[in-house]
């Protein structure tokens, strides 16, 4: 889930406190357990056909946010599929709205690397551990149209995520933040047991190209580039 507020302008109205300070936490054992479980095991059955196109387009070592778009509550798992740590060696670290942080659901996030943002007030901890993954190198999935839609029309970006990426690129200069445009396609609105999995990866985007105005310019000339990318890669 997309934060919709930069850092800086958050910061107005939620200091950062030690109380309300972000962390992440990968599982070694769990991710052992769980990627090759929902690889060969979990989504083969679930799922009807699982096709992926554009492999070649993720990035190997640069920090990088994936942008997909979200359909349903199986796409962490479809996208972890085409592009989890069996594919580019990396682990993925979900930017997650905190309404999902609760139950056996929360713990198995949490401990799979993911943190929890509120998508109508976004705090500014949340934000900066969005940038601080990035300056460490990481791979950030964030769901940049900020909730599940059950339509294949991209709907409108919330602008959080280009100001993470913004902000790690210019805190960093050379950091060289990308962008990837990831379309999850299921064959049925709500997917059912046996419904066809498509999912399409294109060219990232350098987030350093746009660092030539101030953020919140940029960050919408990411948001337009980017959700021009994500209607292309539907077309292929």
């Amino acid at each position: 889930m997309s934060p919709t507020e930069s850092p800086d302008k958050t910061q107005e109205h939620s200091p950062t406190t030690k109380q309300d300070a972000i962390t992440s936490h990968i599982s070694p054992w769990l991710v052992r357990l769980v990627y090759p479980l929902g690889r060969h095991l979990v989504l083969p059955i679930y799922f009807g056909k699982i096709e992926v196109k554009g492999r070649e387009n993720l990035p190997k070592d640069s920090p990088v946010i994936f942008a997909p778009t979200h359909r349903s509550r199986w796409d962490a798992l479809t996208l972890a599929y085409a592009a989890g740590r069996d594919i580019i060696g990396r682990e993925l670290q979900f930017m997650v709205s905190v309404d999902e942080m609760n139950g056996v659901q929360g713990w198995f996030i949490r401990h799979l690397g993911g943190f929890p943002v509120d998508p109508k007030r976004p705090g500014v901890s949340s934000l900066r551990h969005g940038i601080e993954l990035l300056e460490q190198g990481k791979v950030l999935v964030i769901f940049p149209e900020g909730d599940i839609f059950r339509t294949e029309e991209i709907q409108p970006l919330e602008p959080g995520f280009a100001r993470i990426a913004l902000h790690a690129e210019k805190e960093q200069p050379g950091l060289g933040v990308k962008i990837v445009p990831i379309r999850i396609h299921y064959s049925q609105p709500v997917p059912h047991w046996g419904c066809d999995v498509d999912i399409r990866i294109g060219s990232p985007l350098a987030v350093a190209d746009y660092c030539h105005k101030p953020v919140k310019g940029c960050a919408e000339e990411i948001g337009d580039d980017l959700r021009q990318a994500l209607e292309d890669v539907g077309d292929w």
